[in-house]
Formats: C-alpha cells, structure tokens, sequence
C-alpha cells in the first residue's frame, strides 16, 4: 500500500492543539510586553511560528527512514557545530549558545541538536532486536548522549542538556532496560553527581542552593522564584484579567513573556487558564503516544515518542520551576514562551511525526 500524501493524513487534532497553545502564547507575550520597550514580540513570534510550520511541511515530505540512514552524519555535523559554537558563539545572559547566521538572527545550535538526538538514538534503539537492553547498549547509548550533553553544558546550558537525557531514559525504558542495569546507572549517577556539582557555574550553584529557600537571597539568585511564586498565588482561580496582573504589567515576573510566561498566564487567568492550557499540552502528548503506537515500525516509534519526551519533559520542569518546586533552568513553555529556535524546533517534531504518520500504510 503506497502512503498517504498530500495534507490529508496530517493529524489535524494534534495541529489544532498545537496552534491552540500558540494563540494563548502570543495573547501572553502581547500583554507581557505591550507596555514596555519589547512592546510588538507577539509579531515576531508569529513570524516564527509561520516559519516553523514551513518547516514541518517540509520535513513531513521526507521519508523519515532517509533521515534515520542518514543519522550519523547528522549527529558528527550537529556535534561538530556545538563545538564552532564554544568557540565563536554568541554570549547572552553569560551563556555561549548561538551563532549569528546574518540580519540579527541567531541560531541556537542546542535546539538543533535536540532533533539531531531524536533521530540518532531512534535509530540506535530500533536496531537493537533483543527483548531488553544489554549493559553494552546501555553503554552505547549513553556515550552517544554524552557527547552532545557535555558539549551543552560546557556553554553553559544545564537545561538543554537534561533535555536529551530524556530522550535516552524514554528510549532505554521502551527498548527494555533490565531492571539490574537501570540500579546499575542509577549508582553510577549518584556517584557522579559530586563531580557535576563541581563542574557547574557559580551562578548555576547559586539556583541550585536557593531553590531549597528562595527567601534567603530576594534580590539575588532567590528574586525569581519568589516573584513568580507571588505571581501565581494572587491569581487566584480566575485571575486578576488579560494585561491586569501587576506583577506581570509592572515587569517583576523575570523573563515574563519567555522561561516565565506560565505565572504571567496564572496571575492574569488564574487557576482555570492554567488549567485549559495543561490539558492542551496533556492532548498533545496523547495525540504523539497515539501517533507512536500507530507506527509501522520500531524506528519510527521511537522517533514520535523521542518527540514526546521532549515536549513532555519541557512541560513538566517549566511548570514546576515556576512553582519553585524545582531550580530555575531555563527551560522554555513550548509553543507558548517567545523564541526562534525553541519554536521553531517544536514544529520541526511535529514535522518529522507527520513523516511517520504518512507512512504507516507503507508496505
């Protein structure tokens, strides 16, 4: 049976979802920034969204398995890149994470390599015919997420990074780790977790040490919980209405239109326009695990549920973190929280869902 062509076999409910959340996204920044020097942002992320979406009609034409054949290559290229980037990336907030690429466009190479991670341990994983995982493809697995993971954290990029492990846990967990393996890493990563604290930035540390009581430095690494936290309790169930949460007018909420554009959305709408937008993201991921199960191969499972590892683990610490249940990250909402290249990457999933969901007749 030849695929299904053309936009017709798109997952349009998944599509919905996803420019559901857009919309509520670009309402948010416009409010977030509307009276203050960033006044306009919501335009230039509907530009990125329109370029996302042309991305993932593009990419949902290509045979995912061409992508998967090619997959090595694309991960040496993605590696060698995070590597140009420590050398002559852009520097922001104390972070070297993008290359200009012309016009005042930067191109965070992290966000790339978040797909690049998707189809190489895709691939790795699909290939292995075992019922579980031995240690040696646990082993493999895990030097080829080490690369790419050190190469971020080196920038410094803590948030990113944890990303791409999620990927390799989701992966290892449906291919089968075997119960005596996965206490074996587990072990190993407390016994590596002193050596990675010693690794972090001071700044990073500080996150970490204030997150347990944000109360105890205000003004410094504790300011941004604390005023997210105060963002979200005086919205109540309802909230104080669209462009009226003062923290969110008055710019207190840090980065309000980005990393914390959740706690602007809790002051203004409350308990209930928290509520709608998690049960979008909750149809969301419903929708990819359904694509997955709808695969017509092991590679192609993997790849939908490397998606929604991503995406659902973006979710999941972004919520937590304006909460301050856990340390601040810089791990962006998708679809909602402004920025090219985290948009753009989400769409881009999407557009490699939609290759495996267009092929899942194919004989």
């Amino acid at each position: 049976m030849k695929e299904r062509s053309g936009l017709f076999d798109f997952d349009w409910p998944l599509l919905a979802i996803a420019f559901a959340i857009c919309g509520v996204g670009m309402l948010e920044i416009y409010s977030s920034t509307h009276n203050s020097p960033m006044h306009g942002m919501q335009w230039r992320q509907a530009a990125w969204i329109g370029l996302g979406v042309v991305g993932m009609l593009v990419l949902s034409r290509i045979d995912y398995h061409g992508l998967l054949d090619q997959a090595p290559l694309i991960y040496a290229v993605g590696s060698f890149l995070l590597v140009v980037v420590l050398i002559i990336g852009h520097s922001r907030f104390g972070a070297k994470r993008w290359i200009a690429i012309g016009g005042g466009v930067n191109l965070q190479v992290s966000e790339i390599m978040k797909l690049v991670i998707i189809l190489m341990l895709g691939r790795f994983f699909s290939e292995v015919r075992t019922d579980s995982l031995t240690l040696q493809d646990l082993v493999k697995s895990a030097g080829l997420t080490a690369i790419p993971v050190l190469l971020i954290l080196k920038q410094p990029d803590l948030g990113t990074a944890m990303v791409l492990l999620s990927v390799a846990v989701v992966g290892a967990f449906l291919a089968g780790i075997d119960w005596r393996h996965g206490i074996v890493v587990v072990l190993l990563v407390a016994l590596v977790l002193p050596i990675g604290w010693h690794a972090l930035k001071p700044f990073q540390k500080a996150r970490l040490v204030t997150f347990m009581k944000p109360e105890d430095n205000p003004r410094g690494a504790g300011y941004q919980v604390l005023q997210s936290e105060i963002a979200v309790g005086s919205g109540g169930f309802w909230g104080k209405g669209f462009g009226k949460g003062s923290q969110n007018q008055l710019g207190f909420v840090p980065v309000r239109y980005s990393d914390f554009i959740l706690a602007a959305l809790a002051e203004e709408q409350g308990f209930a326009g928290v509520f709608v937008v998690m049960l979008l993201y909750a149809g969301l991921l419903l929708r990819l695990i359904e694509n997955a199960q709808k695969a017509k191969d092991r590679a192609g499972m993997f790849v939908v549920m490397g998606v929604a590892a991503i995406i659902g683990f973006h979710v999941f610490v972004n919520a937590a973190m304006v909460i301050g249940k856990m340390p601040v990250t810089g791990i962006p909402l998708p679809l909602m929280s402004y920025g090219g290249s985290a948009t753009s990457f989400v769409f881009l999933a999407l557009g490699l869902v939609m290759s495996v969901r267009s092929r899942r007749f194919v004989n």
